[in-house]
């Protein structure tokens, strides 16, 4: 099982509402504890891995959140401008331009153009370089959208190749494609639920990750998942003490059937390892819940099963 400490790329993806950002979050603080400096990306979304390890939200800007852990949230204007200043290395070019009215309303209609600049700031990172030559993050944990528009946004840079002629727009996009393609520098973690609706969901997503992106899928997280406690005879010897206790034993002893039947599903239809979180009942959910995450994470960082 390959290590995602190994890569310079992890892309958390899946259905909302899974724990992609908890998943996100645990993974990020697990390699800044490892020693990596690491950077963690959310996209054009309200802020919330920062604020789950105990932390303001971040902004635009990079912002160191602890020891070798930085954040930053992505959204398109920002993103523009970063890029754009990138390439022409004039801010008043940049000022007297993109910031005009009507240049801006043009923009938002060229298609792909705002994922193709967000990405582009989150693959730079990838690729950033020290005046010494060693990389400038170790690692970059990217809080993808979700599901369906996952794949569009990671198919970005190929529609950009398969539709727009050579130029600095395809060589943009070429160098993104490389990276995302790339299984020694990038992989895919899935995260996903108990449930028929998000294992379905899941085991799509992997199958348009390989078919349509070409990104490699390292591991899938069973997020909320709940262990076999009870046998049919503690159910019936609870059901005796008490109809109350035994409707919970039962509901418990279902919802492990569904654990077990959601991770057979995922070994048998996805080939990457399957990571197994157990349900937390913790309120606030906050940064201990996130310790106990990145203990059952802390196989898929170091690649031990």
């Amino acid at each position: 099982m390959a290590a995602l400490l190994d890569k310079r790329l992890v892309v958390v993806s899946g259905k909302g509402g899974v724990g992609k950002s908890t998943v996100a979050a645990a993974l990020a603080l697990g390699a800044a504890r490892a020693g990596k400096r690491t950077l963690l990306c959310e996209v054009n979304t309200d802020e919330r891995v920062a604020p789950l390890l105990g932390h303001p939200a971040v902004g635009q800007e990079i912002a160191r959140l602890e020891e070798n852990l930085f954040a930053v949230n992505v959204r398109p204007k920002e993103a523009m401008r970063e890029y754009v200043l990138l390439q022409l290395k004039f801010r008043g070019v940049y000022d007297a331009v993109f910031e005009n009215r009507v240049v801006r309303r043009f923009l938002r209609f060229i298609p792909s153009l705002q994922e193709l600049v967000m990405l582009g700031k989150i693959l730079y990172h990838v690729k950033q370089q020290e005046p010494g030559g060693g990389p400038t993050w170790d690692l970059v944990v990217m809080d993808a959208p979700a599901t369906g528009h996952a794949i569009t946004y990671l198919s970005v840079p190929q529609v950009i190749l398969d539709t727009v002629p050579p130029g600095p727009m395809s060589s943009e996009a070429e160098w993104m494609r490389d990276i995302l393609v790339d299984p020694a520098r990038t992989a895919a973690v899935l995260v996903t639920l108990p449930e028929d609706m998000p294992v379905n969901e899941t085991v799509e997503l992997a199958g348009a990750l390989a078919d349509r992106v070409k990104v490699h899928v390292g591991a899938t997280v069973l997020n909320a998942w709940v262990g076999e406690r009870f046998s049919s005879s503690d159910v019936d010897a609870a059901a005796q003490a008490s109809p109350t206790l035994g409707d919970l034993a039962r509901a418990h002893r279902a919802r492990a059937g569904q654990s077990q039947d959601a991770h057979a599903r995922l070994t048998t239809a996805i080939d990457a390892p399957v990571a197994c979180v157990p349900r937390l009942y913790v309120s606030p959910f906050g940064r201990s819940a996130i310790e106990q995450v990145l203990t059952h994470l802390q196989p898929l960082l170091r690649g031990t099963t």
